[in-house]
């Protein structure tokens, strides 16, 4: 039970700060009611739906040198949007960013990349507050 409410005040804080990250390609309607039931929906999806899918994609994972696992993210994500018709990860356009000589230029983020946007962010969040509470 403790590792459950772990796991959901994790990805519930990783949507969150993704959220916020990226403002225009992910929207909750209602708000944090949206937030806790997606961050529901993304736990019970990864503790049964994806290590199904790992086990059934690990020779094409194995094939790509693991790098597929990004499209297994980003199936578990499109199940969330179909399950929580409140939560949208939409297309949206990146203004930019410049720090000390470092540039990322302005683009427009279609809707499969800000799909793959948010599941490299939203995996890359949850590992780190996962490192942080051990």
């Amino acid at each position: 039970m403790k590792s459950l409410l772990r796991s959901f005040l994790i990805n519930a804080g990783s949507l969150w700060v993704v959220s916020q990250i990226l403002a225009g390609g992910i929207s909750f309607t209602r708000g944090y009611e949206t937030l806790a039931l997606a961050a529901i929906v993304l736990g019970i999806i990864n503790l049964f739906i994806r290590p199904l899918l790992n086990i059934l994609l690990l020779p094409i994972n194995l094939l790509t040198l693991g790098t597929f696992r990004w499209l297994v993210n980003v199936a578990a994500l499109f199940l969330v949007t179909l399950l929580v018709p409140e939560f949208k990860i939409a297309a949206f356009y990146f203004q930019g960013f410049t720090f000390q000589g470092f540039t990322l230029p302005a683009a427009f983020i279609g809707t499969a990349w800000a799909f793959l946007l948010v599941s490299f962010l939203l995996s890359s969040t949850s590992g780190l507050l996962y490192w942080i509470i051990k």
